[in-house]
């Protein structure tokens, strides 16, 4: 049945045959017990081992993904439910997994069947372990293969220093709800509607999670009251122990996945200190089960090279990009891509884009309301709930959100890499925000999302010059896209996407129980003097 089921995933079994030991019991230091299934490949001598600590579950597609398919091929596989979930002990704390995560480790070098070394897989918050762990792990840590995460997921619940509420919303919705009976068939579908449902109310944050879940969540509380410079996500940012991980690291991420700025920031501190870890990044969003399927593949190559010493399957460059647009894969031997260079183009009067220079010019004005809310209509996505890619005409329409628009492209224009982006900017509130979208336009004239950013402006933080003007930066999702000739390219400039990240209310008060909202009287310049831009990545 187990074969059947890795065959229904869309999985391939390997040649052995699997024998399974379920409810190991592994201590940790305070006493709490953490139940763990053992998998192991009928007929072999203690093959290396594959470990995988997760909070959905060791059991159904889990357990088939990452047990069942490992040992079939040759490995032993532990999958164990972190503390708090599915029999274990304790009570779920999420991100703390330090401590616990060592416990395991310590547990598996005592069993009589671990043969020296092993690996560590899994996506998301299962990657998520992994980084807590490896700087530590000890020399028996062969290889990590971790998809769609990073070592610390503070940037991404405060991106651009805006709250990321919906994807926060929805997943403290699903773990909150899986224990339940079929909840691992239901929250999938259900915990997006629940969360968009919650985040629509108009409610205060703090009184989300009562809507969603149906009781208050400690997790998302203290999400709110905690800023991110907070001793709260100190203790739970492994990103100044990156540069310290041995063992080799295989990375899968999407383009559209809510993680990627902080998974190719992870990649870029292990080739600083000298690693040589393997990227592949797709068209896909977080919880895309093509990724999921295609990377079980990937870690199995991986932990062959570096647990089997057969490094016949692994690809000879290390990265390896989908480019959209041209819809297709190309191979590079790093990120970001080699001859990649930056390329400004800077916003122009009446919607203009160009590479040349702005003449002078008025600024361009919008007002933003919070009661009224700029929507968000595709882009990175936890479940796919959402489109990534989406026709933006609803968005552009609104008088709250400013275009800005190339003239057609007589050749393609191949953009691989980061980007960046300067607003020239005033408003009459010294609490607000700003989303920079980069889009391609179609020769029908359809506009479709590629990468968006996003800045929150605080006092003190960007200081305004005398007139009010303030320059801020803002750093978009990296991108892989090939603009066709007869294409345009666009950029968009508002100040909400709502409900991906919560609304400003022009206060200041904290985010949890503000209720009195403010409009916003915005500007953005393109004069000689204060050019507004875009760069591109431009690769020849």
């Amino acid at each position: 049945m187990r074969r059947l089921g890795v065959t229904a995933l869309g999985l391939r079994n390997g040649p052995h045959q699997v024998r399974v030991e379920r409810d190991l019991e592994v201590p940790t230091t305070d006493g709490v017990v953490l139940l763990a299934d053992h998998y192991a490949p009928v007929g072999l001598d203690r093959p290396p081992t594959v470990l995988v600590r997760s909070p959905y579950g060791r059991r159904g597609p889990f357990g088939l993904m990452c047990g069942q398919v490992f040992a079939s091929h040759g490995f032993q596989a532990v999958v164990q439910s972190v503390r708090g979930g599915f029999g274990s002990g304790g009570v779920f704390e999420p991100l703390d997994e330090r401590e616990d995560g060592l416990a395991t480790i310590e547990w598996l070098r005592a069993q009589p069947w671990f043969g020296g070394t092993f690996a560590m897989h899994g996506p998301s918050y299962l990657g998520y372990v992994q980084w807590a762990v490896a700087a530590e792990a000890g020399p028996e840590l062969r290889a990590l293969s971790m998809q769609v995460t990073a070592s610390q997921f503070r940037d991404a619940i405060n991106v651009g220093g805006m709250f990321a509420l919906e994807s926060t919303l929805t997943w403290v919705d699903l773990t909150a709800r899986l224990k339940h009976p079929l909840s691992g068939v239901t929250t999938g579908i259900m915990s997006p509607r629940r969360a968009r449902r919650a985040a629509l109310s108009g409610r205060p944050l703090a009184e989300l999670d009562v809507l969603a879940t149906g009781s208050q969540q400690k997790f998302f509380q203290d999400l709110l009251v905690n800023e991110p410079d907070s001793p709260f996500w100190d203790r739970r940012d492994f990103s100044p122990s990156v540069a310290r991980v041995e063992a080799p690291v295989n990375m899968t991420g999407g383009w559209y996945d809510i993680f990627l700025p902080w998974q190719l920031k992870d990649y870029a501190a292990l080739r600083a200190a000298g690693r040589r870890p393997y990227l592949t990044i797709g068209p896909w969003f977080h919880a895309d089960q093509r990724m999921m399927r295609g990377s079980v593949g990937e870690a199995m190559r991986w932990f062959r090279a570096h647990l089997l010493d057969d490094p016949s399957e692994l690809r000879e460059q290390p990265v390896r990009l989908y480019v959209t647009g041209a819809e297709e894969w190309r191979e590079f031997p790093d990120w970001p891509v080699p001859g990649m260079r930056g390329q400004r183009w800077n916003l122009q009067p009446d919607g203009g884009l160009g590479t040349a220079g702005p003449p002078e010019s008025e600024p361009d004005r919008y007002r933003y309301d919070p009661e009224h809310p700029t929507p968000f209509l595709g882009g990175p996505s936890l479940l796919g709930d959402n489109k990534p890619v989406a026709d933006q005409a609803r968005v552009e329409a609104r008088r709250d959100v400013l275009v800005y628009t190339s003239e057609v492209l007589a050749e393609d224009v191949e953009v691989i890499g980061p980007v960046t982006a300067e607003l020239v900017v005033r408003s009459d509130r010294a609490h607000t925000d700003f989303v920079v979208r980069l889009c391609d336009v179609d020769p029908g004239g359809v506009s479709r999302n590629l990468c968006e950013g996003m800045r929150r402006l605080v006092p003190g933080v960007n200081d305004p010059d005398g007139d009010g003007v303030r320059r801020v930066p803002v750093e978009l999702w990296p991108v892989g896209h090939r603009f066709r000739a007869g294409h345009r390219i666009r950029v968009q400039v508002c100040s909400g996407a709502y409900p991906r990240v919560a609304r400003n209310p022009g206060t200041g008060e904290p985010i949890g129980t503000a209720t009195r909202m403010l409009t916003a009287d915005q500007e953005v310049f393109h004069s000689p003097g204060r050019v507004s831009s875009i760069t591109l990545p431009i690769v020849p």
